[in-house]
């Protein structure tokens, strides 16, 4: 049913009113029939999204008399007042009750946005289908850009992008089963110029009515580097685990003065809580090198709540971080935890305090961490202050490091990573492992939502914000993706295709786009002759094409392959399955890299 912008059914909760943040921007807005200067987004709201599950009538978002389930949102941490981080944006939620007006339907409206970054984000649905429109930015100093906003259908759209999934519909004859959606939507402003004003698309019979509820700009830390990263590839079953302390143990890149860690429930249903978190410079085993450091988060909490779909950054430490050193991240759970958000394939042992242990984040020694994990759940970064910024490498296994020796950080990135700090002509960027186990560039293998063994992530294409694009000071994305495509059966064509979009969104965040050709793989079960048929030409294109599509390429490929049989590995560099390199391939991709094409321009 097509919506009616103008009818008083239409309706939601997650307000745009964004909060003041450190780096974030604040939302405000005006209404298309009201004054044509800038107001606050919570006066616009036209339209009811939320209803309680007691009086379903109060609220009508889709024109069709269905609405989201106050309570369903508050199981999943979105309570009136709430403010979450969404990729790498803070955004506010309306304060308003159910059955009151919540968001607003884009019509042209003026929106009075305070900020200074790369990217503006909103929270949208769309109803009645997919909406999308152009809408205006406009900076303080009397310049404007035009952005392209779509928000995929609340009902239909995918669950592999969402912010957040809600189990119910409300609706005229009471509750029913159904996933409704609510998506963050990222858009690029231009470089170094602050916001005054956001121009919303105007309405359009051509597609879905078009909700905001929040719009702040992000500013992913001017001033911070990377130092490590991992990407969510999954959200699977545990423990459960009650009341007990992670130990997990990552390896620093960039090194700096002061730290903050990221911690993450993406793809998750319902909150998790953090009692209380620490780093530390890693001993041996679990135990530290000295005292942990307590972080704390929104300004002095020595805990915090992170609702589903969210994430949550600690407040900046007086910490050093060496360079190329192991760290200890402690993090308490004084919950239940049944699932969680991990990067699965971590080639490192991290450390479980036993079950009812308590906060051991303190702890310097070794004794309350009696089992090991071989994953890391929920942590996904570990970032410095200053720096010149990062580069992020975006792959699959053998990005991740599959088959590389555990504990001893021999992962292409790893060697990369060393290599920028031991020299001083270039930025000495930190660097980004982004590779997710069998992950793909075209379709995703986990579908974004719900508790699942599969653990291969949603594609590079649906992760590209979260993974790359809202890292810290990125500056370059290498991209190393396409062998489980071609595998799979994705055409030369779609994969081609695939990555000139990879490119495409990376350019126009200003990053420099570096490709790398796709490794051979015969002799692996399922690396046939039109296996190899399609990499080929994926390859062709890439060469092909290194400086018009993209900024640079890097020939793995040549660098891995035996000069007597192209097809497959060299036998020294092959970890024995003849699809993965071991150690001493890994280590001849990162040497191969020419530091040089990896810094942008304006560097």
């Amino acid at each position: 049913m097509r919506v009616r912008r103008w009818g008083t059914a239409l309706t939601l909760l997650l307000s745009a009113t964004a909060l003041p943040a450190t780096g974030a921007g604040t939302a405000t807005a005006v209404a298309a029939r009201g004054p044509h200067r800038p107001l606050p987004l919570a006066r616009l709201f036209d339209n009811r999204a939320v209803s309680d599950n007691s009086r379903p009538g109060a609220a009508d978002f889709d024109g069709a008399g269905h609405s989201l389930s106050a309570q369903d949102l508050a199981a999943a941490g979105w309570s009136p007042g709430s403010v979450l981080t969404l990729e790498g944006t803070r955004l506010g939620l309306s304060r308003t009750t159910p059955g009151t007006p919540d968001n607003v339907v884009a019509d042209g409206q003026p929106v009075a946005v305070r900020g200074r970054g790369e990217a503006l984000t909103f929270l949208v649905a769309g109803t009645g289908g997919a909406a999308s429109g152009t809408g205006t930015v406009h900076y303080r100093d009397g310049s404007h850009s035009t952005y392209e906003l779509t928000a995929p259908d609340w009902r239909s759209g995918p669950l592999s992008t969402k912010a957040v999934a809600l189990p119910h519909i409300n609706g005229p004859e009471g509750q029913s089963s159904g996933a409704a959606r609510l998506y963050a939507v990222t858009v690029t402003l231009r470089a170094g110029r602050e916001v005054s004003s956001v121009v919303l698309p105007k309405a359009s019979a051509a597609s879905g009515a078009l909700h905001v509820f929040a719009v702040s700009v992000r500013d992913t830390g001017r001033g911070r580097t990377g130092s490590w990263a991992a990407s969510t590839a999954g959200y699977r079953a545990v423990g459960p685990w009650t009341d007990r302390t992670l130990r997990l143990v990552v390896h620093s890149g960039a090194g700096g003065p002061r730290a903050r860690i990221r911690i993450a429930n993406t793809f998750a249903a319902t909150p998790v809580e953090v009692g209380a978190a620490s780093i530390a410079v890693r001993g041996a085993g679990a135990a530290a090198d000295g005292a942990p450091v307590p972080l704390t988060f929104g300004k002095g909490r020595t805990g915090t709540r992170i609702a589903a779909g969210a994430e949550a950054f600690s407040d900046p430490v007086g910490f050093t971080v060496p360079a190329d050193a192991d760290l200890l991240v402690s993090i308490h759970l004084p919950g239940t935890v049944t699932a969680a958000p991990v990067h699965q394939e971590a080639a490192q042992l991290s450390y479980l305090s036993a079950a009812g242990s308590g906060d051991r984040t303190a702890d310097a020694g070794d004794a309350a961490y009696p089992e090991t994990i071989s994953s890391w759940p929920f942590l996904t970064g570990v970032d410095v202050e200053g720096g010149p910024g990062s580069v992020v490498a975006l792959g699959d296994s053998i990005t991740d490091g599959v088959k590389s020796t555990s504990g001893t950080n021999r992962r292409w990135p790893d060697v990369l990573a060393r290599r920028f700090q031991a020299q001083h002509a270039l930025p000495r960027y930190g660097v980004l492992n982004q590779g997710i186990s069998a992950n793909r560039i075209v379709t995703d293998r986990y579908q974004g939502d719900g508790v699942s063994t599969d653990t291969g992530g949603v594609s590079a294409q649906h992760r590209l914000e979260r993974d790359v694009l809202a890292q810290p000071s990125a500056r370059t994305v290498v991209v190393f993706e396409g062998i489980n495509d071609v595998r799979w059966g994705t055409s030369a064509d779609e994969v081609i295709a695939g990555l000139r979009a990879l490119a495409r969104r990376a350019h126009e965040r200003g990053l420099r786009v570096v490709v790398a050709t796709v490794a051979p793989c015969e002799g692996y079960p399922d690396c046939t002759a039109a296996v190899e048929a399609r990499r080929q030409a994926v390859n062709a294109f890439l060469r092909d094409h290194a400086r018009t599509v993209f900024d640079a390429s890097l020939d793995f490929d040549a660098v891995l392959r035996d000069p007597q049989r192209p097809q497959r590995l060299l036998p020294a560099y092959d970890s024995g399955d003849h699809l993965h390199p071991g150690d001493t391939g890994l280590k001849a991709l990162g040497d191969a890299v020419d530091l040089s094409a990896l810094v942008p321009v304006r560097s």
